[in-house]
């Protein structure tokens, strides 16, 4: 990662280009010059006072912290929903339909918000995420759900990314580290939560799981009308029509490329064989689509994502950490959670577990957003938070039929604080990396970088998983009478443990410690890329 500073004192250097944030016309009082036929003015307000600076990002990070239970409320609910369907073997399409729906539309919600504001772009993400809860409370079967997972991961992707650009409009800046701290507590602990919050809504409700969806409806239609009343902020402004600035060609190429990606790395080895035309197609199209979209954005005017902002090494450095750190991460945190469901615990008992990573989260975002005040530098920190990351999954590698439940809280103190510290230190650093007038765009691209992570970790280990526990139980079981039905059913449903013939047990849970084990040294093993990935000359 770049050396590059910035003063906490407001001047920039090195890492942020152009003239200080408090030497822009705007704040100076002068107006903008009037845009060409091809540009675009960035309108930056005035610093707003500091009890409604409170209220605007409360409101904001509303949305944040339900968004964020959404994203991981599965990591409990997966066992209890997909039992009732009957289509545990379907996990990561549950698990992942949200997250790949957010990490679709999380990079061209920057520019769309830059040409129609940010407030309306916050109401319609609100909207969104509350219309597809309420139908994931609604559904009859797996289908349904899946629709509504993938309505609330549009709505769910622009309140993630579109707080971020509303504090980069609203916080000067050398203040933004300890906003931005206190922002990714909303996400960290909203994303910690998710599955405490399902576990015990699922086990001591009448509604059950129902009900976890369905009260996460309210907050957001609160929020979409607190924004509505709030945001303020003006869009650019240009002298060309909405619809001639909306690079269609470059949102096409990028829902496209994730979307192909995804789906192949989600079916192959999980619901279809790796030879299968589905993987294979989807894969290669991916390839096509990914090198389309990079030729196409580095001839577009106004392009979604500029691409070559990605060559920045700052930039480039702080997509990769939160891309592989985004991808250990939620594979612990939905693969964790099952594997205690496996051994017996409790679907709250499960979630309770990850209940210390909030508080870490808290402890490592705020210190963070301190010290790179105090200091303007971030790559120490970085490597710091890599290494406490990195130790926190070896442990978490250990996890097998025995390990004593405690050992899981205390080490995702430490996983969950070390990420939520990697999250403030790699976005101040990108935005401190390029202008003002490319903050959002380039935003979009970490938190791209962060969905596709999770989307492409959940989805992985899920492969990972499914490959090794099909082949470990048929290895054990296959020349046994009705092997196959009985193989699926413990496939599908977590309760069929407790119902397999005599002299199975004991081997049917060996199978599953094998499959969570092949998941544990894949989250180690990315962890120790992404350390060994900072510090190669360029990131430096």
């Amino acid at each position: 990662m770049a050396t590059d500073t910035w003063s906490p004192h407001g001047n920039k250097t090195a890492g942020e280009s152009g003239p200080s944030i408090r030497d822009h016309p705007l704040l100076r009082g002068d107006q903008p010059k009037p845009p060409t036929a091809d540009d675009e003015v960035a309108v930056v307000v005035d610093e707003v006072p500091t009890a409604r600076l409170v209220v605007i990002m409360g409101t904001v990070w509303i949305g944040v912290f339900v968004g964020a239970i959404d994203s991981t409320i599965f990591a409990t609910l997966s066992g209890p929903i997909s039992s009732e369907f009957k289509s545990l073997s379907l996990f990561s399409w549950l698990a992942t339909a949200y997250l790949i729906a957010n990490a679709a539309c999380q990079p061209i919600s920057g520019r769309l918000t830059d040409i129609f504001g940010r407030g309306p772009g916050l109401v319609f993400s609100n909207l969104f995420f509350a219309a597809g809860n309420l139908i994931c409370g609604l559904a009859t079967d797996q289908y349904t759900m899946i629709l509504g997972r993938v309505i609330a991961g549009i709505g769910g992707g622009g309140l993630m990314s579109i707080s971020t650009f509303v504090g980069s409009d609203l916080v000067p800046l050398r203040k933004r580290g300890v906003v931005q701290g206190i922002g990714n507590i909303c996400y960290g602990s909203g994303a910690m939560l998710g599955g405490v919050y399902g576990g015990f809504v699922n086990d001591h409700t009448a509604m059950g799981w129902r009900l976890a969806f369905f009260s996460l409806v309210p907050p957001a239609v609160i929020s979409a009308i607190l924004v509505s009343v709030l945001v303020k902020i003006p869009p650019k402004i240009s002298n060309k029509s909405y619809v001639s600035r909306i690079d269609f060609g470059g949102a096409f190429l990028t829902v496209g490329f994730l979307v192909s990606l995804l789906l192949g790395l989600n079916a192959g080895g999980n619901l279809v064989p790796w030879r299968h035309p589905l993987p294979i197609t989807a894969v290669s199209a991916s390839v096509v689509l990914f090198v389309l979209f990079w030729i196409w954005e580095s001839r577009a005017r106004q392009p979604i994502i500029p691409v070559r902002l990605l060559v920045n090494r700052t930039v480039l450095a702080a997509c990769f950490a939160n891309l592989v750190c985004s991808m250990a991460l939620f594979m612990a945190i939905f693969y964790v959670p099952l594997y205690l469901q496996v051994r017996g615990y409790s679907a709250t008992d499960a979630g309770l577990a990850l209940l210390a990573s909030p508080i870490g989260t808290s402890v490592f975002s705020i210190s963070a957003g301190l010290i790179m005040k105090r200091t303007g530098r971030y790559q120490g920190l970085a490597i710091a938070d890599l290494c406490i990351f990195t130790v926190g999954m070896a442990v978490l590698t250990t996890l097998d039929e025995n390990s004593p439940l405690r050992l899981v809280p205390s080490t995702f103190f430490f996983t969950g604080g070390s990420y939520g510290g990697m999250l403030t230190i790699t976005l101040l650093a990108c935005i401190a990396a390029v202008d003002h007038s490319q903050q959002a765009v380039i935003t979009s691209a970490t938190y791209l970088a962060r969905s596709l992570g999770s989307t492409m970790g959940v989805t992985i280990a899920s492969a990972i998983y499914q490959n090794i526990l099909k082949a470990r139980l048929w290895e054990r079981f296959g020349d046994q009478p009705g092997a196959a039905d009985i193989i699926r059913r413990v496939r599908d449903d977590l309760e069929e443990i407790s119902r397999v013939p005599p002299g199975w047990y004991d081997g049917v849970l060996k199978s599953f410690m094998e499959a969570f084990h092949g998941v544990w040294l894949a989250m180690l093993t990315l962890a120790l890329t992404d350390l060994a990935a900072i510090q190669v000359p360029g990131f430096d």
